[in-house]
This record gives C-alpha cells, structure tokens and sequence, in this order.
C-alpha cells in the first residue's frame, strides 16, 4: 500500500502536469480546409461574384461541466456574451434559420411546403419527415408543429434548456446557435461559424477574452460578394450554409463534405456546385481538451474553385435593367389618379384600369417599407405615435366588430356585411385554411353549406360550428387542451385563437390599417413624412416639414418621388410591378441578356441570410425573388401571330399573295368574336398586311382554315396543326438555360381564338426570345445556355458552351419568310415609338388580356431589319399597351447599337408615359 501511494503521489503530484499536457497533445483530429469559391464574369471578363477576405468567429462545443444541465447553462452564458458583444461592435449573428422572428416577436416559418416538413425532421431529429408524429410527452403532432411549438421545444430540457431570464429576442438568438452547434453533433471537433465578416473590434474582443469564452476562435474566412446585385441576381442567385437534405446527398459522394459548408443555393451558383467549389485541403492537428489547436503535423492545401464565364454582357445587362424599371415606373406613374379607391367595370375589363393614390400609402405598409410596431416604439417620432394611436384604435373597433359581427351567434351572413367585414371573414377563414386549422373537406363542393357559404348566405359563425360538428377543425394547432367538454367550449377556444392570433397577425393588421387608412383616421401626409422617419427615404427635413404642414400635397409627393425612381415600381407593388426583357445574337443564338425586374440584393442572402430581409422579399407583393423572363408565363397576345402566319402559309391555307377581307365581326363561330378596330375594318389585305395590322379577323380565317375551313371544320385539326408549328419554334418545351424555367405552354383548344394568341396559351419571354430569333434567321431554333466557358484558376479553359442548333424549320419557302419579314418591318414603321431611330428595326406587337387587371404588354423584334445581329423580347406585366413595351424595347436596342437619344434615357428621370392603355392588337 505504501508502495501504491507513493507511486500514485509521484504520478498525480509531481509528474501529474507532464503527463496531462502529454495527454492533451495526444488528442489529435483532422481538420478540413475550404478552397476558395471560383469567380463568376461576363462574356467580356468583367467581374460578376467573387470572394473578399474576412473574419469569421466560430464556436465549439468547449465548455466542462459536470451535469448536463449545468453543462448547457454555461455553453448559453458563452453564447449570450458573444451575441452581446457581437451586437455592439455593430457586426451581425448568424441567424439563418427555419423560423423567422419579426420586429414584434411574430414567429413564422421562413419557407414553405415540403422545405417546412424537412426542417421540423431536422430539428426532431428524424430521417425522414414520415418519421414525424404525435408525441405524447409533447401533446402535439410533430408534423404539424407550429413555429412557437418549435422554438419552446428548443427552448425547453428536452433540448438546449435556455433560460426565461433572457429577453425574447436574446432568447431565439441563442437557441439558434445552439441549434447550429447541434447540427455538428456527429462531428464536434468542427466548429460552427456564427457571425461572418467581422470587424477588427469583434475580432480583438474574441482573442483577448478567449479564456472566458471557450469554443469561440476567429477564422480567416472570405465571404461571397455580388456586383451590380439588382440586375444580375435572378441569373446568379447566392450562396448559402448547406442544408441537411443537401448534405446528405453531398456527403455520400464527398466525405470532407461538412454540415456548415457554403454551398450555391440558386442560380449559376447552384447550377456550377462542381465547378465553383473546388477541392477542400485538410490539416492534421494536435488540440487539447478544449479543442485548442496545439501544433499542426499534416496539411494539404486547397485547390481554388475553377471560374465561370456567362453569355451575358454586364453593361447590356444593367442599361436593360435600368430602362426597364424606369418604363415600368412612368407607366405607373401615369395612371395614379388622386382618389381613394378604383373598381373595375361589371366586365373585368382592365384598359382603362386606374391606380387611386390611397394604393400607393397603403403600400408602404402592405409591402413592409414602413413598419407598423416601429412606430409604437418609444423613441418613435411624434407623427409615428399619432398614426400608431389611430391604428390602435381602429384595431379595438376592428376586434369588437369580428366579436360581434361575425364570431356571434346572431351574425349576419357574409354577403350582408360591409365590405371592411367581408375582408375581414374571407381572412380568418383563409388564414384558418392555411394553417391547416380547418380541414380541406371543408370545400367539398357537393357539401350543402360549402355551397351556402360560397353563396354568402351564411355567416362565419354558422359556416365554423358547421365545421366543427363535421370534425374538420384541427383544435390541437390552437389549443393544449386535450379535453373540451363540448362543441361550444371548443368553438371559444377557436375564437380566442382568432382575436389573440390571427387578427394581431401582420396580414390582419395590414388589412386594419387600410380601412383606418380609407377612413381618413390616418392621413396619406403621415405616412409619406413617416417615410423619412424610417429611413426608407433619406433625410430631408425641409420636405418632411411641408408634408406635415400641407405646404405639399401627398400626391404630388409620391408622383415626383416615383419619377425620380426614389420610390420604385418594385418597392410598391402596385401593377406595373414587374417586367422581363430577354436579348439574344440573332446569328449564334446567344443571350446577351436576361433581366428580371424587380431584381434583389443577393449580397444579403449570401454567406448567411439576413432573415429580415429574406422575409422582406418573401412578402414583398413584387415578388423580387421571382425570374419573370423565366418563370413568368402569360398569353402572347398578338406577336403568336408570327406562328399562325407560319402554319398558314406551310399548310397552304393561305399564301403570300392570297388576300382576306375584314368585315368586323367572325361569323363562322359560336362566339363571334370581333377584330379589335371594330366597328372598323382593316380591308382586304394579304399575310404581310395583316401582321402589319395585328388584324384579328385575318387571323381568325387562318385558324378557321387550319380546322378544315367552311366545308370540313374540326376543333383538334386545327389545333394539332397549330401546335405542329408552335413546338417547331420550341413554344411547347423549355428553352434549356441552366436556371429555373418553366415550361411555356401551346394552347389546346378553340383554334379560331388559338390563332390571334388567345385561349389558352401561356409562354415565358425567354421562350418569346427564342421563337424571334427562329424568326430572324428564317428557321434556326437552339438550344440556349447562359454560360459561355469554365477556365480553372490558371486560365486553362476546361469547357465551353454554345447554343446548339437543336431544329431548322423547312417548312417555309424563302418567299415565307420575307412575308413575314416585311410585315414585322411595317409593324414597326406604324409605331410612333420607333420615330427617327436610326437602325431598321422589325418587330411584332401584343397585349395580352387577363381579366381583372390591366392589359399584359409584349414586343419582340431584331435589328437590323436587312442583317439581323440582335433579338429582343419584353414584357411589361399589366403595363397596359404593348407600344409601352415596344417603347422600352427601342431604347435597349439603342443601347446595344449605341443611339445617343437611348442612352440619354438612362440618365433621366421615368417621365411620364402618355398612352391611354388602349387595346390595339
């Protein structure tokens, strides 16, 4: 025993600190090393991504304990004082997360659908989302777990134990970080990154004080940069942490794969993963028990991403971008008249559509440019307090009538309400719908009070206790009771629900704040001043002052702030909002540029999200997040012409020198549809001619011919046929450009209508800009592609890319084709637009109509008319006319050949557009 002892003493006591720093040098781990992102240029080599070198605190699981809760508690206390620390140096945490928490504590899921299921399996802990049910230990379905559920199960023993003493927003900060460090739960020794791009202050606070905060490091880290964000996002989209479902696939195929790698998550930079991302080093270390790099015994060294070359032409691609926002604005522009409200005529149709002011001031609350808990805050200013107060105001009036007017037994039915109370019902009950609260078997149409409810005969009331008695309410998403008595005391429950959650929602607010708004409770001056008190717009007291005092009418205001683009089209949200322009080489098939309006700041999604401004853009009624010159899929109108004037003269229906007489009105079928000069009449004229007049009637008698004509008319005759050479210019198929696209669709029936662009066709305009450059060229159809080259980071070109010629239509004669030609020429010599521009421009008009709103707006065309070099399509989404989109289509023209007047544009203001909107093709 003295023997033991002794040795014992000597091992712990005086060889113990040798034998323990031994030990730690003995705990060796491999960690990897990111190779850096490949660039991202234009055709001409000009920059469009890169990489900038910055500072990233990090942070490992390092804290000892001796019971796990105790354990959790000090890691949270790390945390705490990083997130504190951080904050105040002016730099950001990391809170890319599935929930997103608003200004005023609102929970809500960032995403939707099966990305929302993922992440619930995620953070349960479960494979796979089929895993997910009820747990009894929670009293809910996991399934189904709603946003709070999750955050105070993360919140809670059962995961990460964060304290109640922390404030709300301290509170979810932690947890998600906590949950990222989870995430690394199979690989500890990796430490998790939670705040990028750091300052020297951060970075200074974490080295000196790194003994109280164990785990935390910096790490000398580059983040992802974006020139020219607005113009170029839709084509390159950002990058972005890896999400488990791609880690998963990932990691099967690359182990160095980790969950906090950046990976591309739209986009080129999804698109190009393999090539971007290069080939990670490694280095093999020695750490001691804190994870603590000691000394390093291996390394391999990165190997930089290769660089991505594109078809696009930067500068093209921004002048279109800027001429496209301010067309769409001096649209808009022109047609907000000084008035409350606008409706449409009995017949839906939207010519002549208007836009009342009190639109423009709702929107600055609708779309989230000002913020309504903002103005209640203490250090608000005195108009933000007074407009809050009106607010509220009309909030408890709006909260006693739902009670009593539509949540009570004596409700009146739907259709008896006023219009305020009918917005408010169709909400709850849409709001209940979506969140799964009231069950889909609730639209059975064949179910007698579905269809006294669709009827407005019924009340909300009536319409819910129905429900309820069917068993189509999920009360577990509102309520924790697992035991109500009877339907009434559940109803209550409900009830509650909807007055404590769905109206203090920031929908139900929004509408609330509209009717307070309509009421002149709050003034459009407020809220115009308030602009300024946000820092929406910049500073300028002078102007705030004579708002405040009506020294400035609102109108005046908004017209002038959207005329100087100080107040943009994508901003509102208003219609016109949103337009595409696509621009092609007529000769190779090549795109010299896709734009996308309104655009967004793919630097703020990159690295980690800004949450709050990914929640911006999920709710901005503008959709910036939306490609519409791919994904957008409207009637092509008038320009679908161009194909029916192809299946005619290939069928030999019609010929070059055949001629049709107008008489006004289309006898020949049921719907007698008319041309649009009716009542007056464009003559006898032949093919070219009638592109020229865009005649409807013309075209009609091609599609009644293409059926079979006066002797043998078929429906699906003549729509196979038109379908034939639709898809020979690749209408009916995907255009291949490596980003989402969506698949335009060639219409499937009535071919009298089919043949003018009408039933139901619906094309993107990247497909437009293909079938004009089949056009152009008299029948080259390609394949198309945004990427030019692939060089590795020493200059080597490892692939190229080209649009392949993918058909040539032969159907048509030389003489066809210069049918054609000539009468897109003639179109484009009737369009006033087009007055003194110095290149030979031909080009096919179209106004598309959608019922309800005003017209959608269409030009496609090339230049020179002689020697085709260029292509272009643009439409303007409910931009009234399409000599409005032939208008802007002349200015990126002259762009692209260099025409002073077009390039003058860029630097003016939107102006104002003088077209009366009028359909005239």
């Amino acid at each position: 025993m003295i023997i033991l002892i002794c040795r014992l003493f000597y091992l712990q006591i005086i060889r113990g600190s040798s034998y323990r720093s031994n030990y730690n040098l003995k705990i060796e781990r491999t960690e990897p090393v990111n190779a850096a992102r490949g660039n991202i240029y234009d055709r001409k080599g000009r920059l469009l991504a890169y990489n900038d070198l910055a500072y990233t605190v990090t942070l490992s699981d390092a804290v000892t304990y001796t019971k796990q809760k105790d354990h959790y508690k000090k890691l949270n206390a790390v945390i705490y004082n990083l997130i504190k620390n951080i904050e105040k140096n002016g730099d950001t945490i990391d809170t890319d997360f599935g929930i997103v928490r608003s200004s005023d504590g609102k929970l809500s899921f960032r995403d939707s659908g099966s990305a929302v299921d993922r992440f619930r399996a995620d953070v349960f802990g479960e494979a796979r989302v089929s895993d997910l049910n009820y747990d009894s230990k929670l009293h809910y379905n996991k399934a189904q777990a709603t946003p709070k559920q999750i955050m105070d199960y993360l919140y809670s023993r059962h995961m990460f134990y964060v304290s109640s003493s922390y404030s709300d927003e301290m509170r979810f900060k932690i947890a998600v970080i906590r949950y990222k460090i989870w995430l690394n739960r199979y690989q500890q020794y990796m430490s998790t990154p939670i705040a990028y791009n750091v300052s020297d202050k951060t970075v200074v606070y974490v080295k000196e004080n790194s003994d109280q905060l164990p785990g935390a490091d910096i790490r000398d880290d580059t983040v992802r940069k974006y020139s020219d964000p607005e113009a170029f996002a839709s084509i390159i989209g950002y990058t972005g942490t890896i999400s488990s479902e791609e880690y998963a696939k990932k990691h099967k195929k690359d182990s160095t794969v980790t969950i906090n790698d950046q990976v591309g998550k739209s986009g080129i930079e999804k698109v190009m993963e393999s090539y971007l991302a290069g080939k990670k080093g490694y280095r093999k270390i020695y750490a001691n028990s804190q994870g603590k790099a000691l000394s390093v015994t291996d390394e391999k060294k990165p190997v930089s991403g290769d660089n991505v070359y594109l078809s696009i032409d930067k500068s093209l691609q921004k002048k279109t971008y800027t001429l496209l926002e301010k067309e769409i604005a001096g649209i808009l522009n022109s047609k907000i008249v000084n008035t409350k409200e606008y409706h449409l005529p009995a017949d839906g149709s939207g010519a002549n559509v208007v836009v009342p002011v009190y639109d423009v001031y709702y929107s600055f609350v609708k779309n989230d440019l000002i913020d309504i808990d903002k103005m209640a805050e203490k250090g608000a200013t005195d108009i933000e307090h007074q407009v809050s107060d009106a607010f509220n105001k009309h909030q408890e009036s709006a909260i006693s009538f739902v009670k009593d007017s539509i949540l009570s037994a004596n409700a009146p039915a739907y259709g008896s309400l006023s219009e305020e109370g009918q917005e408010y019902s169709t909400y709850i009950i849409k709001t209940l719908r979506e969140d799964k609260i009231l069950s889909s078997k609730s639209k059975a149409a064949d179910d007698p009070y579905y269809k006294q409810w669709s009827d407005e005969k019924i009340s909300v009331y009536t319409y819910l206790k129905y429900c309820l008695s069917k068993g189509w309410i999920d009360y577990t998403k509102f309520s924790m009771n697992q035991t109500f008595v009877d339907s009434s005391e559940l109803y209550k429950s409900l009830t509650d629900y909807i007055v404590n959650d769905v109206m203090k929602s920031d929908g139900f607010k929004k509408i609330i704040f509209h009717y307070a708004l309509l009421n002149d409770e709050i003034s459009g001056s407020s809220l115009c001043a308030i602009l300024y008190d946000q820092g929406v717009l910049k500073k300028d007291q002078a102007t705030r002052d004579a708002l405040l005092s009506g020294r400035l009418a609102a109108f005046s205001f908004v017209k002038d702030k959207i005329n100087k683009l100080q107040l943009t089209p994508g901003m509102l949200g208003l219609e016109p909002s949103s337009g595409s322009s696509v621009m092609m080489d007529a000769k190779t098939g090549r795109i010299l540029a896709l734009v996308s309006y309104p655009g967004y700041d793919n630097n703020k999604l990159a690295n980690n999200v800004d949450n709050s401004y990914y929640s911006y853009l999920l709710q901005n009624t503008s959709n910036p997040l939306y490609n519409f010159a791919t994904q957008q899929r409207t009637a092509p109108g008038s320009t679908f012409k161009l194909v029916s004037s192809t299946a005619g003269l290939s069928e030999g229906v019609i010929s070059t020198a055949s001629t049709i007489t107008d008489k006004g009105v289309f006898e020949k079928v049921s719907n007698k549809p008319k041309c649009w000069i009716y009542p007056g009449t464009h003559g006898t004229i032949n093919v070219s001619e009638a592109i020229r007049d865009s005649c409807n009637y013309f075209f009609y008698e091609v599609g009644w011919r293409l059926a079979g004509g006066d002797n043998n008319y078929v429906d699906s005759r003549g729509i196979k046929r038109i379908r034939k050479y639709a898809s020979l210019y690749g209408l009916g198929e995907k255009t291949g450009v490596e980003i989402q696209e969506n698949k335009s669709h060639i219409a499937t029936e009535f071919p009298v209508m089919a043949a003018i662009g009408q039933s139901d066709h619906n094309y993107t305009t990247v497909a437009l800009a293909r079938y004009v450059t089949a056009v152009a060229s008299s029948g080259n159809v390609y394949k198309l592609t945004l990427l030019d080259h692939v060089e590795s980071p020493d200059g080597k070109t490892i692939k190229t890319y080209k649009p392949k010629l993918k058909r040539k239509i032969t159907s048509l004669n030389s003489s066809g084709w210069a049918a054609i030609h000539s009468g897109m020429k003639m179109v484009v010599e009737n369009l006033d637009s087009f007055n003194g521009f110095p290149i030979e421009v031909a080009g096919k008009t179209g106004t598309a109509q959608q019922s309800g709103h005003a017209n959608h707006a269409l030009f496609i065309g090339y230049a020179p008319y002689s020697d085709p070099k260029v292509t272009i399509a643009t439409r303007i989404a409910y931009g009234y006319t399409s000599h409005n989109a032939a208008a802007i289509s002349k200015d990126i023209l002259g762009c692209y050949f260099h025409v002073k007047s077009s390039e003058d544009r860029l630097k003016a203001d939107a102006g104002e557009i003088t077209s009366n909107g009028a359909v005239t093709d």
